[in-house]
């Protein structure tokens, strides 16, 4: 539950590897923060925690949780506010069921997720539950502008400890594919709203025989907001999916289906569907109405599927019906071979900002069935951004690898404030019932938008606020001042919603002096261009939207860095606060696994390091806290300790875990705090505790190191007991004792 005393700092509780590492590197922060009176408080924004707050007349007094996201929602837009927000999971349908089952099995009397709801009551819950599903997090803490970059302590060590970098081939078969005609980029139109047409609009539906249907009601748009409008064709879709299905196995290559189906939680997963549908053809043929009669949609992938199969009666018929259909389709990019988990088995397994730079880093190899590496053939049906990745492909093949010893690096300003753009579009997403016309109507009447659409369609319209973009500007502005280096604009003038930004971006350049110190460039060209730019070991701002920003701050630091995981990524709220992000959480699962299995946490905390010294520092300057600032920079200088000792965890058990590197973030934070000069107070209070985790190291790691190799229960995955999470993360007793 929420504390009613305001926190000076707010740590997220959240899911999965990045929250068993809180429960280690958390108490760590609270005693230290103890001595500037920093009071660090938790609100829970986990999978978990979010459907227990949406189902509190299904609880017990005891079992209801507050909805701290809300409450998130609101303090981050307050001058106050200073979060840092770990990784939590956006979760698609078979996450969201699964975690709803694990609740069930603990003994909260929550409602089983209704597929197909046909009652006013199983509308209310779906709707609950599907508030929750995908990215319902990030689009309400990010009440400002994304400032990414790798932090230089992390940088330096990455090129002093260069990573492994896949060789590439001139004739390596890997290349992408997308659509080229009626998908959400060949089909957008975008207007700037007057203040005429400000207010509540509305999208209306009417089917070829006139009956008109009311999509939604009530969209906010302010004067000033360009909003766009686009669909995705469903037989156009198909087609291009059947057909890249047949290139794929004509060229003797692995097929790849590269989605967000997280963030983009409505559109996505219908892709994605498609996807398995047209892949298992002849099943779907010959068994569809079975198959949706156990409950299948193809929405929530091959897993799920094979799951219902298996409580079939034909299941036998089905299960080598499949076998046959995958035979005679190309060989998949798998997950995980040795379980024999495909691309297209979970919808939030192949996120496309880990799987492409992942695919790219490789030198164009992805994993198959038989557990070798082979040239893949990277579907991305919408060409909005695929240009990025191809271009990304094109140009390693000419160039061969970059060297990360060597390399310059790519800094990232992101417009996402207010839900900007694609990724604010879930509720004005619709799959069309019926053929016939989609309008979108201003508050005064005027059509905004008009698209002539097919049943199955997919449309959606997505918009990006005034006030948003203007600041995106100027944030993009300070970043140049402050880096001196090459900065573009990733905008396309030959598309409609970059057309708009254009126009608000030129002439803030022009009035502010700097127009000359920007480019503006489409992502195909600026890819190439910022390519070219950090092999030279130069360093270039890439200042994009939304979804580019999550693209980019993956693709550039998994190339640069050997990870995304480590970046430093500050929002800086509209309205004063700080958000400080501390990484991506898309091998979280895997880890989690390692945890359980082997007690192994290779999760590595650094972005964890970087936000709180940021965080720290904010708090110094924005409460003219004197203390707060010394603790961010002895956090700074503990972070660079770690890097310059090589204190980072390793992936394999019986070496040095995540709980390692706490320890020595703590000594080396102490030892800092007891050697600085601007508080001698201070220093004299953390000398002795510098001491006691100096004088006891050996113990402490040998304590840490005996506690790895079996098992362990955490009471479970989504919702892990806080007993015995702890007991697991905290096993040294030396440790514990000196840090309380």
């Amino acid at each position: 539950m929420a504390d009613a005393k305001q926190p000076d700092i707010v740590y997220t509780t959240v899911d999965e590897a990045p929250e068993l590492a809180s429960a280690s590197f958390l108490p760590i922060i609270r005693f230290f923060a103890e001595a500037a009176e920093v009071d660090v408080q938790t609100r829970d924004i986990s999978l978990a925690g979010r459907i227990l707050a949406a189902f509190p007349d299904h609880l017990t007094e005891d079992q209801k949780q507050s909805d701290d996201l809300a409450w998130l929602g609101e303090w981050v837009k307050t001058p106050e506010a200073n979060v840092i927000k770990l990784p939590n999971i956006s979760a698609s349908e078979p996450q969201l069921t699964a975690a709803i089952k694990e609740l069930q099995g603990q003994g909260y009397a929550l409602p089983d997720y209704p597929y197909e709801p046909s009652t006013d009551e199983e509308k209310q819950i779906r709707a609950r539950y599907d508030a929750i599903k995908g990215s319902a997090v990030n689009p309400v803490l990010r009440e400002g502008n994304s400032d990414r970059r790798a932090a230089q302590a992390v940088k330096n060590y990455a090129q002093a400890n260069p990573h492994s970098m896949g060789e590439w081939s001139a004739d390596s078969k890997t290349h992408v594919s997308s659509m080229s005609a009626n998908d959400f980029y060949s089909n957008e139109k975008s207007v700037t709203l007057d203040e005429a047409q400000a207010g509540k609009a509305r999208i209306v539906h009417t089917a070829a025989d006139g009956t008109q249907t009311v999509l939604k009601e009530g969209v906010d748009l302010p004067a000033g907001t360009v909003v766009d409008a686009t669909f995705m064709s469903a037989t156009a879709l198909d087609g291009f999916l059947a057909e890249q299905i047949a290139l794929t196995k004509q060229a003797g290559i692995l097929f790849s289906l590269h989605m967000k189906a997280t963030m983009m939680k409505v559109s996505d997963p219908i892709i994605f569907g498609h996807a398995v549908k047209e892949f298992l053809k002849p099943v779907f043929e010959k068994y569809g109405d079975k198959l949706k009669a156990a409950g299948v949609s193809p929405n929530a992938g091959i897993g799920d599927m094979m799951a219902r199969v298996a409580e079939m009666p034909e299941r036998a018929e089905i299960e080598k019906a499949v076998e046959a259909c995958m035979a005679e389709r190309p060989p998949m990019y798998m997950v995980n071979s040795d379980k024999g988990i495909t691309n297209l088995h979970v919808p939030s397994d192949v996120i496309i900002d880990a799987s492409m730079p992942a695919v790219i880093r490789a030198g164009g190899k992805g994993w198959g069935p038989d557990n070798k590496q082979h040239d893949v053939n990277c579907v991305i049906p919408d060409s909005s951004y695929a240009p990025v990745y191809d271009e990304t492909i094109k140009y390693f093949k000419e160039t061969g690898a970059l060297d990360p010893a060597t390399c310059g690096t790519v800094q990232n300003v992101g417009l996402m404030a207010q839900k900007a753009e694609e990724y604010g579009s879930h509720p004005t997403t619709f799959e069309i019932p019926a053929a016939g016309t989609v309008r979108m109507i201003a508050a005064n009447g005027d059509v905004l938008h008009e698209h002539h659409v097919e049943e199955r369609d997919i449309w959606r319209s997505s918009s990006a606020r005034k006030a948003p973009i203007e600041d995106w500007v100027k944030l993009a502005i300070e970043r140049q001042k402050a880096m001196g280096c090459e900065a573009i604009f990733w905008l396309d003038a030959n598309r409609a919603h970059d057309a708009r930004l254009i126009e608000y971006v030129k002439p803030i350049l022009e009035r502010e002096g700097v127009a000359d110190k920007f480019k503006i460039m489409a992502p195909r060209e600026a890819t190439r261009a910022s390519l070219e730019t950090i092999r030279k070991g130069e360093n270039s701002i890439a200042i994009t939207g939304n979804v580019l920003r999550d693209y980019l701050t993956d693709l550039f630091p998994i190339l640069e860095l050997g990870t995304s995981a480590k970046m430093l990524s500050i929002v800086k709220l509209m309205n004063g606060g700080g958000l400080f992000e501390t990484g991506a959480g898309g091998s979280a699962p895997k880890h989690v696994q390692q945890l359980v299995e082997e007690n192994h946490l290779r999760w590595d905390s650094l972005g964890e390091f970087c936000a709180l010294a940021e965080s720290l520092a904010f708090l110094g300057e924005t409460k003219d806290n004197r203390t707060a600032r010394i603790l961010g920079k002895a956090a700074d200088a503990a972070t660079q300790g770690i890097l310059d000792n090589d204190r980072s965890p390793s992936r394999k058990v019986g070496e040095p875990d995540n709980r390692d590197s706490h320890f020595w973030f703590a000594l080396y934070w102490a030892k800092a705090l007891a050697g600085q000069t601007d508080d001698p107070d201070l220093a004299g209070r953390f000398k002795p505790y510098a001491e006691q985790l100096e004088a006891n190291a050996d113990t402490i790691v040998s304590e840490l190191a005996a506690a790895q190799g079996k098992a362990v229960d955490l009471g479970g995955y989504y919702h892990p007991d806080d007993a015995k999470t702890s007991a697991v993360m905290r096993p040294s007793e030396t440790l514990n004792k000196i840090i309380g």
